[in-house]
């Protein structure tokens, strides 16, 4: 069976995308392993599947590269958007919602040339508190904790974008981190029931903030949006930043902007095409 692809990034986070309108994904699970594979595959993040959907434009649903499914993805989302556009889905409407395990989302979409350049994306209300995220500790919310990881004091702060995220701001430089070794054992700590993303933060100077970002699933990657989205809030949390304010984020890929709002978070960013193929499974 011949499969048609499309490779997306948005700040090098990186899928494959299949358009489920006019073909068939069978088993995501195993394909997203199997292709994600940069050395027998074709390389990714995982794999992104467009479908048709009774709520929304289009649903995407997100496989990690190992396999699992996740509910939302900041970057992904970006990429679905230009997708739809790009290819005459929307009746050349810039305003797009996407159905996703969190729910509808909408996209507001910058055009160019008859091409979606960026989007800035309505992500939802941040979600606090512990068992919501979800997170085993009490409270209404996690905002500095202190948590022993490989014998080492960090503070957490935690929200959840529609995936879990775990912030922790550090005074050392990110770039000088052994995030493969250090980030599974957030990731699988017995404290987050679902496994965590984790980022990892300086507070620049300028006021901006850079960040790296292990994910569930996936390693380490070059931009996560939903974890993007989670510095920006933790950042209003903890005093570093302010609400209804731009705050720019330096991912490893790219910038992304975000605001955190009383009633939701929103967040802006570019959408790229790397290329189209056809792979035989």
């Amino acid at each position: 069976m011949k499969l048609s692809f499309i490779k997306m990034h948005g700040c090098g986070n990186n899928y494959i995308y299949f358009n489920c309108f006019d073909q068939t994904v069978e088993n995501p699970e195993a394909l997203a392993v199997q292709l994600s594979e940069p050395h027998f595959g074709i390389g990714g993040d995982g794999i992104i599947l467009i479908s048709p959907s009774d709520k929304a434009d289009a649903q995407m649903r997100i496989f990690n590269a190992d396999g699992s499914e996740g509910k939302m993805c900041g970057n992904g989302i970006r990429c679905v958007g230009k997708y739809l556009y790009d290819n005459g889905m929307t009746d050349g409407r810039t305003t797009v919602t996407v159905d996703t395990l969190s729910g509808v989302k909408t996209l507001q979409l910058t055009v160019e040339n008859g091409r979606m350049v960026s989007a800035r994306v309505d992500m939802g209300a941040a979600i606090l508190h512990p068992r919501d995220i979800p997170i085993d500790m009490e409270g209404d919310s996690v905002i500095g904790a202190p948590l022993v990881v490989d014998e080492k004091v960090y503070h957490i702060t935690c929200v959840s974008m529609g995936n879990p995220h775990c912030v922790i701001f550090l005074e050392e430089d990110i770039d000088g981190l052994d995030l493969a070794r250090i980030g599974p054992k957030f990731e699988h700590h017995a404290l987050f029931p679902e496994r965590i993303n984790t980022e990892f933060v300086n507070t620049l100077p300028d006021g901006s903030l850079k960040m790296r970002v292990w994910e569930r699933g996936s390693g380490e990657t070059w931009a996560c949006g939903t974890g993007a989205c989670a510095v920006g809030v933790a950042a209003c949390l903890t005093g570093r930043a302010k609400k209804n304010e731009d705050i720019t984020i330096h991912l490893r890929g790219g910038d992304l902007t975000v605001r955190y709002t009383d009633e939701t978070v929103w967040m802006t960013g570019a959408a790229t095409t790397v290329f189209k193929g056809e792979i035989e499974i």
